[in-house]
Order: C-alpha cells, then sequence, then structure tokens
C-alpha cells in the first residue's frame, strides 16, 4: 500500500497504459480520478474495476486541451480531498501519415491533446502543490520523443516537447519538493498500434531486441514506483520502457 492516502488524476485514464496505471495505482491504496474524453462505457468499467479494489474512484468527462475544462478538473479535486498528490499526464494522441499529408487541424489536436493538454493539467495542479510543499508528476512521453519516428513527425514533436517540459519543470519546481518525470513506452500492446497488420508488427517485434511488444504494466509498474516514495530523489529524468529497442 506504497500509495494509502494519496490522491491521484489520471488523464486518459479510461484504458491503454493510463488504466494500467490506475489499477497499480488503486492496488497501491490511492484515490483515483481519471479523467477520459470520448467512451462513457470503458470510463464506467474501468472506474468500476477500481472502486472493485477497496479504492475511492471516479471518472471525469473532458477535453484537457481546454484550459477551463483542465481548470475545473483540478479544482474539483482539491475541492472534494483538499489535497493533489500524484498528476499523471497520459492522455495522447497519434495520426500515422506522411508529413506532407499532415494538415494545421492535425498539428492543432496532437500538440493540444499530448503537450497543451499537459501544460493545462501541470499548471493548475502545481499550485496546489507547492503551497503543500509536496507532489509528484508523471508525463507520459514515447521513444519517438526521442529519436522522431517516420510518419509520426507531430507526434513525435509533441514527445519530444514533453520530454523538454519535464526536464524544466522539474528543476523548477524541485526546491518545493516537487517531483517530475516522464517514462517513454517503446512499442507497447495497445489499441494505438490495432492499425498494424500481423506481418507488420512481426516485422517490428523482429526490431526489439527482447522480440516483443511491452505490455501496459510494464508502464504502469514503473510508475508506481515513481509515483512512490522510493523515488523521492528522483527528479527530472525521462525513463524508456522499450525492450531494448534505442
Amino acid at each position: 500500500m506504497k500509495l494509502k492516502g494519496k490522491v491521484a488524476v489520471i488523464t486518459g485514464g479510461s484504458r491503454g497504459i493510463g488504466k494500467a496505471i490506475a489499477i497499480e495505482f488503486a492496488k497501491a491504496g490511492a484515490a483515483i480520478i481519471i479523467n477520459y474524453n470520448k467512451n462513457d462505457e470503458e470510463a464506467y468499467k474501468t472506474t468500476e474495476m477500481l472502486r472493485g479494489l477497496g479504492v475511492y474512484a471516479i471518472s471525469s468527462k473532458g477535453d484537457i486541451s481546454d484550459y477551463n475544462y483542465a481548470k475545473n478538473l483540478i479544482d474539483f479535486v482539491i475541492e472534494r480531498f483538499g489535497v493533489l498528490d500524484i498528476l499523471v499526464n497520459n492522455a495522447g494522441i497519434s495520426k500515422v501519415n506522411l508529413f506532407i499529408d499532415n494538415t494545421e487541424k492535425d498539428w492543432d489536436d496532437i500538440i493540444g491533446i499530448n503537450l497543451k493538454g499537459t501544460f493545462n493539467c501541470s499548471h493548475n495542479a502545481t499550485k496546489y502543490m507547492i503551497s503543500k510543499k509536496k507532489g509528484c508528476i508523471i508525463n507520459i512521453s514515447s521513444i519517438w520523443g526521442e529519436v522522431g519516428a517516420s510518419c509520426e513527425v507531430i507526434y513525435s514533436a509533441s514527445k519530444g516537447g514533453i520530454n523538454s517540459f519535464t526536464k524544466a519543470l522539474a528543476k523548477e519546481l524541485a526546491p518545493s519538493s516537487i517531483r517530475v518525470n516522464a517514462i517513454a513506452p517503446g512499442v507497447i500492446d495497445t489499441e494505438m498500434n490495432k492499425w498494424l497488420t500481423y506481418e507488420e508488427k512481426d516485422e517490428l517485434k523482429n526490431e526489439i531486441p527482447m522480440m516483443k511488444f511491452g505490455k501496459t504494466e510494464d508502464v504502469a509498474k514503473l510508475a508506481l514506483f515513481l509515483a512512490s516514495d522510493d523515488a523521492s530523489y528522483i527528479t527530472g529524468k525521462v525513463f524508456t520502457v522499450d525492450g531494448g529497442l534505442l
């Protein structure tokens, strides 16, 4: 119960990596608030699953690229609990296209959710964390934020921005005892990769030294460590979880 008594907000928490993180945090005793944007059924199922683990859990529907929504989300948590201990900026989208086929709307959508959403939630959460002189922010990035990916130029740019954002914010907030880290997953077996054919998946696995895709739990267990007091002297780092791909 490493997070017993802690309150955590997880954006994009109804499925995939966000859901896995929510489950690990719930098992560790944290109260969970998951944000989601579209799928009511998945959010309901995830929330009920978390409650079944014996913790307080609720969901909040909204677009984190909207600053006012992000503010209302954090304000609600503070009003309900009086504190916010952990923020996980996980929500993200990707569009696989040649760069010349991307549109301005693609840029606005991807940067809006992935990078601006991270700013929106962090900007509203930090003022409360600073007042308490404690807190933890975990940003979910990607290995493509480190090296870039063909046909995912905008996505790569958004994740590269998250990496720099993480390192800079960590330095600024360290004197207030607030830790900021990022996790950069490699190829994880989630819905984001469902578009790949069997042959493409097999070819991609052959490029990974461990010869397999990662599981959402691989990322979630690292997030749990970073959120716990076990990582009390770790901040400003981007941790790669990629089976040795980079």
